[in-house]
């Protein structure tokens, strides 16, 4: 399950805003918010699960260690990128 944290910050390096996640995800805006409100509220798992899916074919990477969460962006289209010839 992703965290509020997660799910914002994920939003943030796509530049999407809550209404074009909440579409993407198929999923209402009030869920949506919901789920990153700072307050904890409670979410179905399923629109967690639709919310992380459109998130991840985005090309968000969900980190989770001992140390806490995180995420990260990557290229799915290009996964070997070559470094820029300088």
């Amino acid at each position: 399950m992703i965290t509020a944290r997660q799910a914002r910050a994920a939003r943030a390096l796509l530049g999407w805003t809550q209404e074009m996640l909440a579409e993407k995800a198929l999923v209402s805006l009030t869920a949506l918010k919901r789920l990153e409100s700072v307050n904890g509220l409670k979410v179905h798992e399923s629109t967690c699960d639709q919310i992380r899916r459109a998130l991840e074919a985005a090309g968000i990477v969900f980190l989770s260690s001992d140390r806490g969460e995180g995420v990260m962006i990557v290229d799915a289209a290009r996964p070997n990128k070559p470094e820029a010839l300088a």
